[in-house]
Formats: structure tokens, sequence, C-alpha cells
């Protein structure tokens, strides 16, 4: 889903956290691992936006908080030096896996490349560059109350994100 509240724009404060990327990156300038901290942390959603769920353990990253948005069910992971952000570490996604969830993910996001607590390395991760409520996002919530009709909405994606690229 591209997402539309807020302006792309590069925020200054990555420096201490991370190497700023922004989508489509080669191949060979990707990490292994994918940090994902919202939606993508469930394997419901993986499931069908990847049609599989891959490796996934749980991983933290000092330094980021997980803030809900303005009007939408899904969360932002923005700097906060007095933050943790959880979530879960994705392990082996194929070229085109992260190319479908780069765009799934779209603007105003940016990807950073985040040091994830515990030994467990670096991973890629989307940022948020947008707006954010004074709230932390609550996956229980969202788990509960707002997946099944997101998972509504990302099946239609999947459809037509696939009839795009079969052009």
């Amino acid at each position: 889903m591209t997402h539309q509240n807020g302006q792309h724009e590069q925020h200054e404060q990555y420096g201490q956290h991370s190497e700023d990327r922004q989508h489509g990156q080669d191949s060979e300038d990707r990490q292994d691992g994918l940090f994902v901290y919202g939606t993508l942390r469930f394997p419901e959603i993986l499931e069908i936006l990847l049609g599989r769920v891959p490796g996934l353990a749980p991983a933290s990253a000092r330094g980021w908080r997980v803030r809900a948005l303005p009007g939408v069910v899904y969360p932002g992971m923005v700097a906060d030096p007095g933050g943790i952000a959880d979530g879960i570490l994705i392990s082996g996604l194929t070229d085109a896996e992260h190319r479908l969830l780069d765009a799934f993910e779209g603007d105003p996001y940016g990807t950073a490349v985040l040091s994830l607590e515990g030994g467990a390395g670096l991973a890629r991760a989307y940022v948020w560059l947008g707006p954010t409520e004074p709230r932390d996002w609550d996956p229980a919530h969202f788990a509960e109350h707002e997946m099944a009709a997101f998972a509504d909405d990302c099946r239609a994606w999947r459809r037509a994100y696939r009839e795009i690229s079969s052009r």
C-alpha cells in the first residue's frame, strides 16, 4: 500500500542510528535481514503478500519508537533516543520479495540499516518520514480489531501488484 499522508523527506537524526537508504537499492547493497515492527510482523500478512512465511525471529532496535499514524491502522518507526522498537527479523527474502515489500510500503517510508539488540547484527528497516500520532502503535489492538480488514486490503493490493508486475 503506498502510504500518502506526509511528505517524503530525509531526517538528519538517522545518522546516529543508521545508514539512510532509498527504495530500489541493488541486491548486493541489501542487508540479509529485514527488521519489521508493524503489520509485516504478522505471519498472516506475510503469507498474503509473499505467498509464504520466511524465517522470523524476535528482534528489537534501540533508539527507535513505533508510533501510531494519523488516520491509518499501520504504524511508522521513528528515531527516538530513549526508545526501543520491538519487532521481528525476517530472513531469507529473495530480491523479488524485497522489491514487492518496497512497493507495498511506498512513500513516505524510507529505508535504513539498523543495529539490532542482542547481537542480532544489522538489518534493513522501513522508517517513517511523515507525521505521527503522539502515542505508540499497539500490535495487540491491531491483531484483535483491525487485522482482518487490513488482510483483505493486502489481498487486493497483492492482486493488483501481480497484474502490474506481469506486464
